[in-house]
Order: C-alpha cells, then sequence, then structure tokens
C-alpha cells in the first residue's frame, strides 16, 4: 500500500526494529513531569511539535488540561509543544464491495466469495470532518512526531493506526498506554511514553480481526441473502447470539416437568422442613416413600430440639459495575434493554460529567486512584446518601473493601464509578437519577464494613426423622444501610428454644411442587450468556471454552446492546413482556446458516489465535489464509443448499414502492409492515407501544393508525381515539398522551427508509 510505510500491508517500519522489538531500556530515571513542561516551554520557538491522538474528545479535553493545550482549533486543542486532536470511535474503515468494483453494486452468487487484495480504508462518511481535522494536524510541517493516545487495547490500537494509514503520515510514533485518565496516571504515562514499534504485533492482531469479520461477514451475508431472496445476515457474534437463544427454546421445549414432594412441620412459632439423606435433602420425588413417612408421624404431638447451630458469618458489598453488570441491574430493576442502559449512562459521562467511562469491562480500580477516592466521596455527599458518606468520611484511613484495588484486573479502563464532580440532581432525567443512584450506592457500599449475621439452623427430630428451621440475626447491616431496604432479608427470625426442649407439634402436612424449565432469556441474562457462553459450548475443548470465556464471550460490553438491538431490528428475535423469542424468520435463518456460524466457539478459536499474533507467535497471513479457506466453504455450501426460505407473515397490503405483498413483523416497539423484496427495504410502522394506560386493565396501550384515525388498543379488547384518550385524561386531571410516543410514531411513518441491500450491509460493518 503507497503512502505511509509504518502501516502499510507486512507492516514494515520506516525506523528499524532493535532486536528486541522493544523501547530502549532507560539509563536513569525520568524527569518529573513538571520539569519536562517546563524545558517545553523555554524551547517552544525552536522545538517541532507532538500530535496526541485521543479515541474520544473527553479523553482528548483532559490530556490536553494537564498538557496545558487551552488554544481551540477547529477539532484539536493546541499548546506550546503538543496539538491534543481525537478521533469519534473508529473515523476510518473497510471499504465496501462496490469500492473495488462496481459491479459489486449488484449482489450476486456468482461473485462470491469477494476476497479483495490488499484492502482498502475509507473515511466513514458521518465522521469525515472529524478525520479531515485529524489529518490535517498530523501533515502539518512543524509537528515531529505523533503519540497514540487512544485506548490501551487492540482496538484502540486499531482506530489510531488506521487514522495515521488513511492520512498517510509517516511521523514517528510513540504510545502513551494508560488505563485511567486521571491527572497523576496522564502525568506519569507522558513520563513513560512507549516506542509505537512495540505494539505492531497487537496492530496486526487488530488488522487481523478486521479483515476476518469483513471476509466472512459479508460473503455469508451477500449468499444467504441472494439465495434465499430474503433480508438475511449473520456474523460471528450475533449468529451465535441468536443460536444461543434457539438453544434455550429447545430446552424449555424439550423439558419434561417432574412433581416432588416434602414434608413440614407446624409449631406454634416456627415451621420447619423436613430433610432426609446423606445431603439433608428436602424434597423427594418418591411420592409413596414420602407418604409412608408422613403416615409414620401423622399422629406425633410433639417433637425435641436436638441441636442448634450458629454461624457467624460476612457477606462483602457486591463489586463495582461495570458495563455489563449495570446493564443487567437496569434491566432486572427498570426493565430496560441494554441499549436504554448504555444511553442513559452515556449521558452521565459526557453531559454531567458525574460518572466515568462507560465501556468498560472491569469490576475494579487501579491503584493511581486511591488518592482521588476522597473526592469522589464527597462528590455524592448529598442527602439521599449522607448518613453513608459521613460514616465514611469519619474515618481516618479511606480503603475499599479487599480486591477492589487491583491493577491485574484492570486492563483498558476501571470499573463504573462516580467522579468528582457533584451533581445537579435537578438536571437529571428520572432515568439518569435512577442510574446514578445504582452507581453511587454500590460505590459507596465498598468503603462500608461487611454485613454480618448470625446463621442460625434449628434441628427437631420426630420419631426419628429430622426437620430443621433457618433463620438469621443481624449483628451489623454494614453496606446495606446504604440500600435501606429489607429485600434480601427473607429469613424469619427463630424462637427462643434450647437443645433438649420439647416442641408441641399442631400438624405435619405434606408439601409438594413442580420442576420448572429453564427460564426464557431476556436482555439481561442474555447479556450474561453473551459474557460468558460455556454452557452453550458442550463437546467444545477446555482450551476454546476457556479461551472464548476469558476474552469476553460474544462482543465487547461496548457491542453486546447494539448486538441484541440488531437481530430485533432485523426481525429474528422478538420481545413478549421482557422474555425474548426466536422468530420464524430468526428459526429459519438457523437452519440455513453453516454450522460453524452458529458456535460461540468460533470466537473462540478465532480469539486463541489473534493472541498468539498480538504476541508474535503466529503470523497475520497464515491466519488470513485460514479465514479465506473458510469463508469460500461457507459461500459453497450455501450456494449447494437445496432448502428453502419461506416468508409465513406475509399480509394482503401491498408494498407502495414495488407492488408486492409486504410482510408483517413484531418489532421491539411495535408491528411493522416490511416488503418482502430485498432491493425494495419499504418499511412502515403500523403499531407502536406506549406508555398510555389502559382505563380498564391498566396494562399499556398500543398506539395505531394514521392522522385522525389514531387510536389506542389494548390485549384485553379496550380501544378508543386518541382524542378520545386525550378528553378523558383532560377531564379527570392527567395528562395527554405522552407527547414524546406520538411524535416517535409519526416520525417513523413518514421517515425515508434505506435499501435492503445498504441496511443489511451497515449492519454487516458495524458487527463484531
Amino acid at each position: 500500500m503507497k503512502g505511509n510505510e509504518v502501516f502499510a500491508k507486512g507492516n514494515k517500519p520506516i525506523v528499524k526494529r532493535n532486536k528486541s522489538n522493544c523501547p530502549p531500556a532507560r539509563t536513569k530515571q525520568p524527569p518529573p513531569f513538571s520539569v519536562i513542561i517546563d524545558e517545553c516551554k523555554k524551547g517552544a520557538d525552536t522545538l517541532s511539535k507532538s500530535v496526541v491522538l485521543a479515541e474520544k474528545p473527553s479523553v482528548a479535553r483532559d490530556i490536553a488540561r494537564v498538557l496545558g493545550c487551552h488554544k481551540k482549533g477547529n477539532g484539536f486543542l493546541e499548546g506550546t509543544q503538543y496539538i491534543v486532536t481525537w478521533a469519534l470511535g473508529h473515523l476510518v474503515t473497510h471499504a465496501d464491495p462496490e469500492q473495488y468494483d462496481n459491479s459489486y453494486k449488484e449482489w450476486k452468487l456468482e461473485d462470491l466469495p469477494i476476497l479483495p487484495q490488499p484492502f482498502k480504508l475509507v473515511p466513514i462518511k458521518q465522521t469525515m470532518k472529524q478525520f479531515n481535522a485529524v489529518k490535517a494536524q498530523l501533515n502539518r510541517p512543524d509537528v515531529k512526531e505523533v503519540i497514540i493516545a487512544t485506548d490501551a487495547g487492540r482496538e484502540g490500537e486499531l482506530v489510531a493506526r488506521w487514522i495515521l494509514e488513511k492520512a498517510k503520515s509517516r511521523k514517528p510514533v510513540k504510545r502513551l498506554w494508560i488505563s485511567s485518565v486521571t491527572d497523576q496516571a496522564i502525568q506519569k504515562g507522558f513520563r513513560e511514553l512507549k516506542d509505537g514499534r512495540a505494539y505492531e504485533h497487537l496492530y496486526e492482531a487488530a488488522v487481523a480481526r478486521a479483515e476476518a469479520d469483513w471476509v466472512v461477514g459479508i460473503n455469508a451475508t451477500r449468499a444467504l441473502t441472494v439465495k434465499y431472496n430474503a433480508q438475511l445476515s449473520t456474523g460471528r457474534v450475533q449468529t451465535p447470539t441468536l443460536a444461543m437463544i434457539a438453544a434455550r427454546e429447545k430446552q424449555i421445549r424439550d423439558f419434561k416437568s417432574k412433581t416432588y414432594y416434602g414434608l413440614q412441620a407446624l409449631t406454634k412459632e416456627a415451621n420447619y422442613t423436613w430433610s432426609f439423606g446423606p445431603n439433608n435433602q428436602s424434597s423427594n420425588f418418591n411420592k409413596d416413600q414420602v407418604e409412608q413417612v408422613l403416615k409414620k408421624l401423622d399422629k406425633s404431638k410433639e417433637g425435641k430440639i436436638k441441636s442448634i447451630q450458629t454461624t457467624p458469618k460476612k457477606q462483602p458489598a457486591p463489586p463495582l459495575f461495570d458495563l455489563t453488570e449495570l446493564q443487567k441491574e437496569g434491566h432486572r430493576l427498570f426493565g430496560w434493554s441494554a441499549k436504554e442502559t448504555l444511553s442513559t449512562l452515556q449521558g452521565l459521562y459526557e453531559r454531567h460529567k458525574i460518572v466515568t467511562y462507560p465501556r468498560t469491562d472491569s469490576k475494579h480500580l487501579s491503584s493511581d486512584m486511591k488518592s482521588t477516592l476522597k473526592e469522589r466521596i464527597k462528590a455524592v455527599d448529598l442527602q439521599p446518601y449522607r448518613a453513608a458518606t459521613n460514616s465514611i468520611l469519619r474515618s481516618a484511613n479511606i480503603q475499599p473493601q479487599k480486591g477492589v484495588i487491583d491493577d491485574a484486573r484492570v486492563s483498558d479502563h476501571h470499573a463504573i464509578i462516580p467522579t468528582e464532580e457533584s451533581p445537579v440532581m435537578q438536571n437529571l432525567s428520572d432515568k439518569e437519577r435512577k442510574l446514578y443512584d445504582l452507581i453511587v450506592k454500590r460505590f459507596l457500599a465498598v468503603f462500608l464494613p461487611p454485613y454480618a449475621y448470625d446463621q442460625t439452623v434449628i434441628t427437631l427430630e420426630v420419631l426419628g426423622e429430622t426437620f430443621t428451621a433457618k433463620g438469621k440475626t443481624v449483628r451489623d447491616e454494614g453496606w446495606k444501610r446504604v440500600y435501606q431496604d429489607k429485600e434480601d432479608d427473607t429469613e424469619s427470625t427463630l424462637p427462643p428454644v434450647q437443645k433438649g426442649d420439647t416442641i408441641e407439634i399442631r400438624a405435619i402436612s405434606m408439601t409438594q411442587g413442580e420442576t420448572k424449565p429453564p427460564a426464557r432469556f431476556n436482555e439481561g441474562t442474555l447479556l450474561s450468556a453473551m459474557e460468558n457462553p460455556s454452557s452453550f459450548m458442550a463437546g467444545e475443548s477446555k482450551d476454546i471454552i476457556q479461551t472464548a470465556v476469558e476474552t469476553g464471550g460474544l462482543g465487547t460490553v461496548a457491542t453486546r446492546a447494539d448486538i441484541i438491538e440488531k437481530l430485533f431490528n432485523s426481525f429474528v428475535i422478538e420481545k413478549k413482556g421482557k422474555d425474548i423469542y426466536t422468530t420464524s424468520k430468526g428459526r429459519q435463518l438457523l437452519e440455513l446458516v453453516p454450522e460453524d456460524l452458529k458456535s460461540p466457539s468460533l470466537t473462540g478459536e478465532w480469539e486463541q489465535r489473534l493472541t498468539k499474533i498480538a504476541k508474535g507467535t503466529m503470523k497475520k497471513e497464515q491466519f488470513m489464509k485460514d479465514m479465506v479457506t473458510f469463508s469460500k466453504t461457507v459461500v459453497t455450501q450455501i450456494k449447494q443448499s437445496d432448502q428453502k426460505f419461506k416468508h409465513d407473515n406475509v399480509t394482503g397490503k401491498t408494498c407502495p414502492t414495488c407492488g408486492k405483498n409486504l410482510l408483517e413483523v413484531n418489532g421491539k416497539r411495535g408491528k411493522m409492515l416490511v416488503c418482502q423484496d430485498r432491493e425494495c427495504g419499504y418499511k412502515k410502522s403500523v403499531s407502536m407501544q406506549t406508555n398510555a394506560r389502559c382505563p380498564v386493565c391498566h396494562k399499556r396501550m398500543e398506539m395505531r393508525g394514521e392522522g385522525d384515525g389514531k387510536l389506542f388498543v389494548c390485549k384485553c379488547g379496550h380501544r378508543e381515539k386518541l382524542s378520545a384518550f386525550e378528553k378523558r385524561r383532560e377531564s379527570s386531571g392527567g395528562a395527554k398522551a405522552n407527547k414524546k410516543d406520538v411524535q416517535k410514531f409519526l416520525k417513523q411513518q413518514d421517515e425515508p427508509q434505506n435499501t435492503a441491500m445498504a441496511e443489511a450491509l451497515k449492519k454487516l460493518l458495524n458487527q463484531e
């Protein structure tokens, strides 16, 4: 590839590598950061400048402040020696197929597989302005070097290197490698800048991942779409995720419920549960055995306390939030989607600046953050948390519980915690307040003592049979004080009895229950399965399973919410209540997709090899050779398949664009009509779930219709026009129909739609 030889194909650096491929060893301690800045200021007229390239504006602002870069420019901040500029995530990506050859605009099976050699890079259209701003700074004549300050990880390396390559920057490269953006961390990082060449292998691994996703994803999606004339897309993350949902549904279908039985002894002050066998089981599938024991005990009027065992226990506070854990908690408590939680969190981070970086996979803090913890606690010294903050701040030594600070478990970013900025609560939306409350409480909890209690088990003997009752006595609320609720304290307080006491038995009865199938996935539990897909990898080697889990499972914390949204938006899954179901389209897609693309092990295998590339023990070329072979195999399997795809949701309504029959699909927020022709792409909202409540059953109603014909419809059968609904609400002193819902619905009715091909390709290029 012409231009920047540092990052050209084959990764030939302009400067020869030293033998160790590492930065030269230091012969003396680096000077203090203040000395570096002072020297730069003294020689500002003669020294060339360094461009610092950050991944996002917020990080760039932090770095610029520390470096004293206060002069604002078009997409950059400038100081005496440094020019700090920023990306917006990826500014450069792989070219679409038609940018290699215009004939690829038409999707044809005979063109597949498409195998670019070499791959072309293009600026992303939506962020072209910022790319040009960065390019202008990189190519300034007074710039002597580039300091990559993107996220410390494989993808962060790719973000920067692709920009440098497309901008044809030939300047020497240094690397800022830090795991947090505190002033102390930034200063330390600039004192210890690395030689950019030390990260060549990491860059090669990042390129390999991107090229493999393109080669496999683009070709498989085009093959499926053309072969079956349906809008079908696949990828190494979204397809295994869909397969896990289908596998859970199969587990539910195949589940055979069994009845189990037990016994309960009722006394004046407590209920005792029968336990038997070496493992002290409380339920038995053999009804006859339980009935025999019941018959034996039927005339019993008393029992004897055999033992009272009290065990002191301590429960530490739950770990700090990473993004996935916060998304799961948002869904559990508020029913929010993963996307809703991330969007709300992004606002707290970017707009209000009261929480740290959202897209993190760590639940720990780095040691360089210790000095900031007191200020963060002071920042949340607000009325709802004052009792907890006062208790913590009175301590002579403010320390979180053991394990919270762990440098080894902080990679690119630390856990999500409050910043040193105090919030203006009235400026926060209801969602933002709820989410901020979760983060603050989880943060404060790790500074409070453990929850301490005594666990007591009373054993009652009745005619040789054992019954037990459990309870606990709280000794110290500890960290639970910050939550001010008793939701976990479900065990009852036990009566004051002594060993050897005789207790009157009022009755002994048989209990029964049914074994339950696995629960359907909701967005919270699906996130957990994506993070750890090991239970869906039966038959795979331990190494593959371990790698898949250690590398974060399917997707990343930053992409899982988007993957779930893509599955909803492509109508392969739908939501009923909080539960997720596969659609007919989704189930058929899994029948059409080659087996290898459905398994989470594909990601595990890739990550194993990408790790080797990053370590320099495997060549990128060998990996890509195998990926090309794999892509050819997948395309051949699809071409030779004799299976059919059937639209079973065809309506009698015709598409106003092409005249073909429309399909009715269940979108995430309501029903839609979409054209079955992939090249047409017409779609229109038919109904939308709103926040308006039914006056009969009080459930949320759908909005249907257009113009004056808009009406609310409830599943219970209630129907009323929007105008009638608003009159009823006004007469009862209530608000009108949610304006946001109405406007959103109308926008969906009118907005222009992209073609199916553009949509499919857009999804593909954004997927893992």
